[in-house]
Parts: structure tokens; C-alpha cells; sequence
């Protein structure tokens, strides 16, 4: 695996916009806030911006849209959509163009009015031809059929999931940002509304407005701007599958190659990580995702999330801003996996902040369990 790639480019600036409820504003718009404060962010001017990384759920051409809206001429562009995972694989690609010298400042970028514009839990672009018989709610209805097949297989319990609820609860307590905080019991989760055996309303993640953003540039340019550098360390992706029907098994996802891969080129390993960043749509992902990620045995995940394991104070940091169950999602979470491993590392993350946060493994998932990419950033010290 090439590894040239390590440390030779850093996230400089971050932004978000539009958390929970932001009434009366269009994706774009809110994008374009967000946009705008990761630029202030990293020192830097709209004009220095001439990359742009962008995928939406309402815009067929996001960089065409997003440049004309923020009326920035690129020299390099990507719009590569594979759902919630985009932003994790627009690490790799604006890495890859910075190093070219395609370009010089990277702007990741993503914006949705997804819960004030009346949106629903429901994935666009579905593939229908074939589960439209079966009369499935999307994509909710394809993580059930991955949780009730781990409980049959390895006895996975309704008690190990709201496990994974509870912790996101109990961080997102920490996070004045969050959009759902306050008390949350494990009587709370499994009393809470079924919407699809065995998901709950409980076990599905929250369906808010908001925007991210980030900037990247050379590591060289990096150490000249005001923010403490998150460094890029590596990236991994893999994809199986689209329609949940063709996924080769439901209980494993392509995580378990997506992460092998990216932590080779990071050269780092389980005992190097300080925090975990999981794509959690639901409550299932984040058992899958710590199982098919290497830090416990297949079967094993509901077993390992008992006990507050990934809660604060826990053992292992597990999304440390609430999450997309408890903090924020609107449509496609990605790009806030990215944001608060570097609040982290940038040692900015207030009562929620880790005593140590040199490297941040994000893993960001698309689609029904189909698309799987996982990113390292790190500190200096990670250098």
C-alpha cells in the first residue's frame, strides 16, 4: 500500500451552520455559511478556495451549484456521491489533488434543510425495481434486516443496541451544539415507538438541518495558518453493494475492508487510536461498524458496547459529539464525523474533550450498509 500520502496534507479550517433547526434557510444557503467560517477559520480568503469536494442529496451538480453560489472559479472539482461516505472519500481525493499540484485550497463542503424543508428518513435514490414488491420503508427497512439477522446469528439483544444510544445520549449531554439532549434511560429506548422490528424510533438517528465544511491544504502550508493542523494519515474505502437484496451478508459490511485498508497506509493500529468516529444512522451501525473495524470479533459487538464501554468515560471514545442519533443529521452525516475529530484534535471540544486526541479514526457509511470509508487524522505528535 503507498503511504506517500501520510502527512503530506492537513485540515486547516472547519465550519459549520444550521445545527437542529435553521428556519427559513435552503441547503445552499446554509452551505454556503458553513463554507464561509471554515475559510475564516483556517486564515484564509473565498479567493484562495480553488478546489471544491461536494456531494448533496438536492443538487444533481453539486459543484456546479456550490461554485456558482459561492462565485468561486475552481481549477479542480469532485462531486463523487456515495452517500454519507463522501466527505471520508473527499479526504483522499483533495490529498490526492493537493499533492498533484491540481491545487492549493481544498474546500469539502455539504448543506441540507432536510427537517425544516419537510423532509423525511428517506434515501432518494433507492434502488426500486427490485424490493418495491416488498413494500420496505428506506432505508430504515434495510437495517432492520442487518439487526434482526445479527440478533438470530450471534444473539444480539434490544439491551446491546440501546446501549448504543445511550452513549450517544450521554455525549451529546457534553455538546452544547447537540440537537437532542436532556435524560435518556435504557427503559426510555426500549419503551420508544418501533418503526421497524427491531429498530425503534429510539435506535434511528435524528433528521435535522445543518451544514459542514472543511479546508485542506499542503502540510507545508499548514504550520503558516492559526489553527493547530489535522493531519491526513491515510483512507481506505470499499463497496459491495447497492440495493441491501445483493448485500453478500447481512451482518458484515465492507468496513471490514475499507478499515484494514486505511489503517495500513496511516500505519497505525487499534491501540494507536484515541477516537472513533462511526457513520451511526442507527443504533445496528455502530456494533457493525466496531466488529467489521477489527476492535472486537464478529458476533461480538453488542457484548463489547455493554456497560457504558463507549459512553463517557468508557474505555474506547465512540463519537464524541452525539453522533447522527443524538447531535446531528441531516441526510448525509459525513462530513461531521471530520468535524469533530478535529475540534478533538485541535483540543477544542469542551467538557466533551479527550485528555488525549492524537489520532481520530472516522468511518463514514452510504447508502443501505453499501458504500464503506474509513479516514485517519492526526495531531503532529501522530507525524
Amino acid at each position: 500500500m503507498n503511504s506517500s500520502l501520510r502527512g503530506k496534507t492537513a485540515i486547516v479550517g472547519i465550519g459549520s451552520a444550521g445545527i437542529g433547526e435553521a428556519h427559513g434557510f435552503s441547503a445552499m444557503e446554509l452551505l454556503g455559511q458553513a463554507s464561509l467560517k471554515a475559510i475564516a477559520d483556517a486564515g484564509l480568503k473565498l479567493s484562495d478556495v480553488d478546489a471544491v469536494f461536494s456531494a448533496t442529496s438536492s443538487h444533481a451538480f453539486p459543484t456546479l451549484s456550490v461554485c456558482e453560489y459561492l462565485g468561486i472559479k475552481p481549477r479542480f472539482v469532485d462531486g463523487t456521491n456515495v452517500g454519507g461516505s463522501s466527505f471520508e472519500w473527499h479526504l483522499l481525493q483533495a490529498t490526492l489533488a493537493l499533492q498533484a499540484g491540481l491545487c492549493d485550497v481544498a474546500l469539502i463542503c455539504y448543506g441540507s434543510n432536510q427537517r425544516t424543508a419537510g423532509g423525511k428518513l428517506v434515501s432518494m435514490s433507492e434502488p426500486q425495481w427490485h424490493e418495491t414488491a416488498y413494500k420496505p420503508r428506506h432505508p430504515i427497512t434495510s437495517y432492520a434486516l442487518a439487526a434482526s439477522r445479527h440478533m438470530h446469528q450471534y444473539g444480539t439483544t434490544r439491551e446491546q443496541l440501546a446501549e448504543v444510544a445511550l452513549a450517544a445520549r450521554g455525549w451529546a449531554n457534553l455538546n452544547p451544539e447537540a440537537f437532542a439532549r436532556g435524560p435518556l434511560s435504557m427503559d426510555d429506548v426500549l419503551a420508544s415507538r418501533m418503526v421497524s422490528d427491531p429498530l425503534s424510533a429510539a435506535d434511528c438517528c435524528l433528521v435535522t438541518d445543518g451544514a459542514g465544511a472543511c479546508i485542506m491544504v499542503r502540510a507545508d502550508r499548514a504550520r503558516d495558518l492559526p489553527n493547530k493542523p489535522a493531519y491526513f494519515l491515510g483512507a481506505g474505502g470499499a463497496q459491495w453493494h447497492r440495493s441491501i437484496v445483493a448485500m453478500p451478508d447481512l451482518t458484515v459490511t465492507a468496513a471490514s475492508e475499507s478499515g484494514p485498508r486505511a489503517m495500513q497506509m496511516a500505519g497505525v493500529s487499534h491501540t494507536d487510536i484515541d477516537l472513533v468516529m462511526l457513520y451511526d444512522a442507527f443504533t445496528i451501525n455502530t456494533i457493525l461498524f466496531l466488529e467489521d473495524l477489527g476492535f472486537c470479533p464478529k458476533g461480538e459487538g453488542g457484548r463489547f458496547v455493554q456497560g457504558g464501554r463507549i459512553a463517557p468515560g468508557g474505555e474506547l471514545a465512540v463519537n464524541t459529539n452525539g453522533g447522527g442519533l443524538s447531535c446531528v443529521h441531516p441526510g448525509m452525516y459525513g462530513i461531521f464525523l471530520i468535524l469533530e475529530a478535529v475540534t478533538q484534535i485541535r483540543g477544542q471540544a469542551g467538557a466533551r474533550q479527550l485528555k488525549k486526541a492524537d489520532i481520530a479514526l472516522l468511518h463514514g457509511n452510504g447508502g443501505t450498509l453499501s458504500s464503506q470509508v474509513t479516514a485517519f487524522l492526526g495531531s503532529e505528535a501522530a507525524l
